[in-house]
């Protein structure tokens, strides 16, 4: 998959099939449209093209509005395209300027001028331009004008993404990890580096890669322990992970804790990626470290049982 930060930055694309959204998770309703895309080119020898945005539209235009949780980060979204076989991903940097193009101007000067596009699919519910004014409706007269194919994506299917990318940050917000996994078609994912931490875990026992997540509108899943594959200096091994503010200790501030099992290895400063496989138990305060310990020997014996 070809990637474009810049609208003036892509070529003529060979009879270009275009959708439009923001693909936050890319999961298994978004796939369902990826699918239509895929076969409508295949149809006609083309080419597949999605047009995103970033920073996130709502970012701009409700800014008064609480700050956005997304599933993805622009580069996790990119990932996981590329693994469905799309051709060109184009990020339109959403700004200001942008948001305020008449419905008119962003079809005329947006999309025809720039992706002279053969076939648009498209929701039916889908809205552009200032003020969301412009709609399916424009743009089906504006097909005929301009000589592009417009198709429509079933209305089940956008309910489906509506949907879904909701249920999957409340869930995640729940911890539950089950039900936000099944909507997502994989195992949540993100990635924090690992910084320095109070080093209870080593007295414990159970030593712990502290993770400082990179991007502060990505998604961390609600308070609890959790069963986790994570991915360090290019391996994959099984571990466990508490979400929390450690209230045995008197902790207030949320941190992310990560045991990873059978390993002893200075990863400071690296990069670790995390994938959540299960929610285990609910964070509790316990009645002294001893106690604690002993949970922790319980949790490993569950997290080993999932992974």
């Amino acid at each position: 998959m070809k990637v474009y930060r810049s609208v003036d930055t892509i070529p003529a694309f060979d009879r270009a099939v275009v959708t439009i959204g923001t693909f936050d998770g890319v999961h298994t309703g978004h796939r369902l449209i990826l699918d239509q895309l895929q076969q409508e080119a295949r149809r006609i020898n083309g080419e597949t093209v999605i047009i995103t945005f970033h920073p996130h539209p709502r970012k701009v235009v409700a800014t008064g509005q609480p700050a956005i949780r997304l599933i993805n980060t622009i580069d996790e979204k990119i990932e996981l395209l590329d693994k469905n076989g799309i051709d060109h991903l184009v990020i339109v940097p959403f700004t200001d300027a942008f948001s305020q193009q008449s419905p008119e101007e962003y079809i005329e000067q947006f999309l025809v001028e720039r992706f002279h596009p053969h076939t648009v699919i498209i929701g039916y519910d889908h809205r552009f331009g200032k003020d969301r004014k412009g709609d399916y409706k424009l743009l089906e007269a504006y097909s005929a004008r301009f000589g592009f194919e417009l198709k429509e994506i079933p209305a089940h299917l956008i309910n489906n993404n509506t949907v879904s990318s909701t249920r999957i940050r409340e869930a995640l917000l729940k911890g539950d990890v089950d039900a936000a996994n099944e909507l997502l078609g994989y195992q949540y994912f993100f990635e924090g580096k690992v910084v320095d931490g109070n080093k209870l875990g080593r007295e414990l026992g159970y030593p712990t890669a502290n993770l400082e997540v990179g991007s502060e509108e990505k998604l961390v899943p609600g308070l609890g322990i959790y069963a986790v594959y994570v991915e360090v200096d290019g391996r994959k091994l099984k571990g466990m992970m508490s979400i929390g503010v450690r209230p045995t200790i008197g902790g207030t501030n949320r941190v992310i804790e990560v045991n990873i099992f059978e390993f002893n290895e200075d990863i400071y400063g690296k990069v670790m990626r995390v994938w959540v496989a299960k929610w285990l138990r609910a964070e509790e305060k316990f009645d002294g470290l001893e106690a604690l310990k002993e949970q922790l020997g319980k949790d490993k014996v569950e997290a080993l049982k999932v992974l």
